[in-house]
């Protein structure tokens, strides 16, 4: 079976520490679009900056009790960092992969906590409960990025004593 280079994209398979790019080679979802590997390459990056940028606004003004623009800020920054990583891969390719067994679990409980971060702002106004979603969503968020790196959870899952 072929490496998939640093991250498994199809869970499971031999890995190599050696980057493989392939996954950049023939995606469909961009053909249409005509993007260069480089060009991909800044949409993935100019997102990740965008999303960090817009979550960390979130917190800040939630230090000053502003709920509703947190959760805003917040979760439009989760999103737009997802869509980063679609740049890399493709977009619906993103999503298939997001969907299989061995992340199932953390996408759901990841895509869950998003809808409860909002829930918890606008419908309960509640702030307490908000960082508890925002706390679940990191966890689910790292549980499901490591599924992509061969032996990620397994290592985490040992250093932790779960394993």
């Amino acid at each position: 079976m072929p490496s998939k280079g640093w991250f498994n994209l199809e869970a499971g398979g031999s890995s190599s520490i050696i980057p493989d790019t392939s996954f950049f080679e023939g995606d469909s979802a961009f053909k249409f679009l005509n993007l260069s590997k480089t060009t991909r390459l800044y949409g993935f990056i100019g997102c990740l900056i965008a999303g960090f940028v817009l979550s960390l606004l979130g917190t800040i003004v939630l230090t000053f009790g502003m709920l509703l623009l947190f959760a805003v800020l917040y979760i439009l920054g989760t999103i737009i960092s997802l869509i980063g990583t679609g740049f890399l891969i493709g977009f619906f390719k993103q999503l298939k992969l997001m969907f299989k067994p061995v992340r199932i679990v953390a996408t759901i409980i990841f895509l869950a906590s998003i809808v409860l971060v909002l829930v918890g702002a606008f419908v309960l106004r509640n702030g307490v409960l908000c960082i508890i979603f925002v706390i679940i969503e990191f966890f689910a968020y790292t549980w499901y990025t490591l599924s992509y790196i061969p032996y990620a959870r397994a290592a985490v899952t040992k250093v932790v004593g779960l394993g």
